[in-house]
C-alpha cells in the first residue's frame, strides 16, 4: 500500500480501514482484513516447464509466504481500482 515510502501515511490508510470496517460490521476489523486475505490467497499456480521441444504449463502449490504475498498484492491493486473517495474507504 506503501506509495514513495510513505509508510506513516499507509499506516493510518490502513487503521482508518479497520476502523471502517468495524463500525459497518461489528466484528473485529483485523479478522475482517485476515479472512479477506485468507478468500483471496490462491492455492496453485501454474509455472512453465520445458520438456522435451515444448512447453508446457505445470500446477504447482504455491509456498505459504508467496501465497500471503500475492494475496496482499492483489487485495490492494483491486482497492486502488474502486472508485470511492478515498483509500481507506476502497
Amino acid at each position: 500500500m506503501m506509495v514513495d515510502g510513505k509508510k506513516s501515511i499507509a499506516y493510518s490508510i490502513f487503521y482508518d480501514a479497520v476502523e471502517l470496517v468495524e463500525q459497518k460490521t461489528q466484528e473485529s476489523g483485523l479478522e475482517a482484513w485476515k479472512k479477506a486475505l485468507n478468500n483471496v490467497m490462491p492455492a496453485v499456480e501454474v509455472k512453465s516447464r520445458r520438456v522435451g521441444g515444448a512447453n508446457f504449463q505445470v500446477p504447482m502449490e504455491v509456498r505459504p509466504d508467496r501465497k500471503i504475498a500475492l494475496g496482499m498484492k492483489w487485495l490492494i491493486s483491486y482497492a486502488r481500482k474502486r472508485g470511492e473517495k478515498t483509500m481507506f474507504e476502497n
